[in-house]
């Protein structure tokens, strides 16, 4: 039940960036609600849990380039490309970010050697997403919205590569570390306003509900949900609800929102999904790895967020 708890919320962040975007706000208003709000939820926590927030510059600084690539900027990307693209298609281009993860990875060296599974789940994904795109159609897919998405899914990998490196693993709860680098991409997202505009005469109620609802529950209680069903079931079990997102968006972009969808997207969004899957299994296992990594066995050191996870 906590697993499709999180699901649901998790997922129904596209339809709330689009409900807010259909009744008045602008996608650098959606950016700097979503941030903030999700920001008070995940203080009011690290503080409820008596976790402290860092007090360091350099780890501060390390927040501010991890909240631009993984906050200010994807968050941006995605109100921005989802005011041409359909809720449902953006859950799933955001699913490729495991497919990023791992082309950084060969590009930096982390990633040696491949072996042939993954090498095939990398093209297959970008073989779908393809197929989304349709670039030989006059009514495909390419767009700047769609393009605009697909960089939001690959500056996930660059800012979870980036996260791996220098802030997890380093002492610092992991619900801390994300309420300060909520805080940070607040800032980041404020300085955006002025240039942007903040003009209120267009909003709605029905848009205002929906940014708390994105900021509130798809953004600031679903790390809570999803750090607590790690402690209690296991980073592998809850490493599932990665594969459900594009499901979620589909099925409420549908239901709520009656967006059409073609049979040739359909495909091209099951070859993205398969892809990402071949991508993602252990070697010599028949699972597919963990969006985190758990402790060891024995350990009381909290859970370390993968590099590679999807949103």
């Amino acid at each position: 039940m906590r697993m499709g708890v999180l699901a649901l919320l998790w997922g129904s962040g596209f339809l709330w960036i689009k409900v807010a975007l259909d009744h008045g706000l602008s996608p650098a208003q959606i950016t700097f609600a979503r941030c903030a709000l999700g920001a008070l939820v995940l203080v009011v926590m690290a503080a409820w849990a008596r976790k402290r927030l860092p007090r360091d510059r350099t780890t501060w600084g390390r927040l501010a380039v991890a909240a631009f690539f993984c906050n200010a900027l994807p968050f941006a990307l995605f109100s921005i490309g989802q005011q041409t693209v359909d809720s449902g298609v953006a859950g799933v281009l955001n699913a490729t970010t495991p497919l990023w993860s791992l082309l950084i990875g060969l590009a930096i060296g982390t990633e040696r050697k491949i072996r042939p599974v993954r090498l095939a789940g990398l093209l297959l994904g970008f073989a779908g997403t393809l197929l989304i795109f349709a670039p030989w159609q006059q009514g495909g897919l390419t767009s700047w919205g769609a393009l605009a998405i697909l960089a939001a899914a690959a500056s996930y990998a660059v800012a979870f590569t980036y996260m791996g490196r220098k802030l997890t693993g380093k002492g610092s709860a992991p619900i801390a570390l994300s309420a300060a680098q909520l805080l940070a991409a607040t800032g980041l997202s404020t300085l955006a306003l002025p240039v942007a505009g903040t003009s209120t005469s267009d909003i709605t109620l029905v848009g205002v509900l929906a940014v708390i609802a994105l900021g509130v529950f798809a953004t600031g209680f679903t790390f809570a949900l999803n750090y607590r069903l790690i402690a209690d079931e296991g980073a592998t079990n809850a490493a599932t609800v990665g594969y459900l997102l594009p499901v979620v968006s589909l099925t409420l972009g549908a239901l709520v929102l009656d967006e059409s969808l073609t049979p040739r997207v359909v495909i091209g969004m099951l070859v993205v999904l398969i892809g990402v899957g071949l991508t993602r299994r252990q070697k010599g296992t028949n699972s597919l790895s963990p969006l985190v990594d758990a402790p060891p066995a024995g350990t009381t050191r909290e859970p370390r967020l993968r590099t590679d996870r999807v949103n």
